[in-house]
């Protein structure tokens, strides 16, 4: 049986069967069969996916159920990317984070960058133009082959030694994420793990300078404002394997703070993308909404910036009044498994 699956829309358009031709190349690979397919565990997946005028597919939905039902381990040791394509200018990003969200949450690890979309008019390929001398429809379709080949060479690299960089504005007196966040780190002794507290009043949010300016400032490893950002959360990012956001849930969004930082993070990502650094999150959240926060840091640093998302990358609790969290059933169980997920996938020894 071939390793390879491809999980595509009952009715592709035109472009999307070429995106997947671009994609696939000389690989062999097999269209998804729920009866021949029934272990989707250690497989190399390929979402193609083609968006109705409401921006769903009723199909890969249907898929996606049949798929989780069969546990959270279902997808386990199994890494995807996505092809997917709206006849409009809209849904292309949330509907590729939804599929993300899901298949994360049974075990399967996405790659930097899995994501190619193709909206009307090729319009989301106007700004590649700029490095790409070539019609839109054809930066489409090459931006598939560059997929295709990161895709088909990815391998988790694990360390001796992983250095992990904690971001967070929070204060620990007061926040149920990060008393959360020390349950985990006390079984994380045999990681280097350097913490960073994103203040109110240290940190400005991107300016939005133009291209050719925010390519300057990344050669200098620096960005037009400055400050904290530069001169200590551009070397942590630089220098980790592996970021871990701290994000309580503000009204179903991250906090100001990190949305800022997150945005001016822009000017590291211009010079090298993270493609060699892992992604992982605590979250709480007052009532509902986690997945809500999970999803707009997998659509900002997994699908825009290129950091590779492990398998389960989020623990998300509910937890309201301060102090809360000691209180949620088994958490201290959810904690050392939560560390345990994160040695797993980075540190070596941990599967030797």
């Amino acid at each position: 049986m071939c390793d390879t699956i491809l999980i595509s829309s009952l009715n592709k358009s035109e472009i999307l069967n070429n995106m997947i031709k671009s994609f696939m190349k000389d690989n062999a690979f097999e269209e998804y069969n729920p009866q021949r397919h029934k272990n989707l565990q250690n497989k190399k997946i390929v979402f193609a996916v083609e968006l109705n005028n409401i921006g769903v597919c009723p199909y890969i939905l249907e898929v996606l159920n049949k798929i989780y039902l069969q546990g959270k381990d279902a997808l386990m040791g199994s890494i995807a990317c996505i092809l997917i394509r709206s006849s409009s200018q809209l849904y292309t990003k949330s509907f590729s984070q939804q599929i993300i969200f899901i298949c994360n949450s049974l075990g399967c690890t996405f790659l930097g960058h899995p994501v190619v979309e193709a909206i009307e008019g090729f319009l989301n390929f106007k700004t590649w133009q700029k490095t790409l001398d070539m019609p839109l429809e054809e930066i489409c379709y090459t931006l598939c082959g560059r997929l295709s080949d990161r895709f088909f060479n990815f391998k988790m690299i694990k360390k001796d030694k992983p250095k992990v960089s904690v971001l967070h504005a929070s204060h620990r007196d007061t926040s149920n994420t990060l008393t959360l966040w020390y349950m985990i780190k006390k079984h994380l002794s045999k990681l280097s793990i350097s913490e960073h507290h994103v203040e109110n009043g240290t940190i400005q949010d991107c300016i939005g300078c133009p291209f050719k300016t925010c390519i300057y400032f990344s050669k200098q490893k620096s960005c037009f404002y400055g400050g904290l950002i530069v001169k200590e959360i551009f070397p942590a990012i630089e220098d980790a394997d592996a970021v871990v956001f701290i994000c309580p849930n503000y009204n179903d969004a991250i906090s100001a703070n990190l949305s800022a930082l997150i945005n001016r993070i822009t000017a590291l990502y211009r010079r090298n993308p993270f493609y060699d650094k892992m992604l992982f999150s605590v979250i709480v959240s007052g009532n509902s909404g986690s997945d809500s926060v999970a999803k707009q840091l997998i659509g900002a640093l997994n699908v825009n910036k290129g950091f590779i998302l492990p398998p389960y990358f989020a623990i998300m609790e509910i937890a309201n009044d301060m102090g809360e969290i000691k209180k949620v059933e088994n958490i201290e169980d959810k904690a050392q498994k939560f560390a345990q997920n994160i040695l797993s996938n980075i540190l070596k020894e941990a599967t030797e």
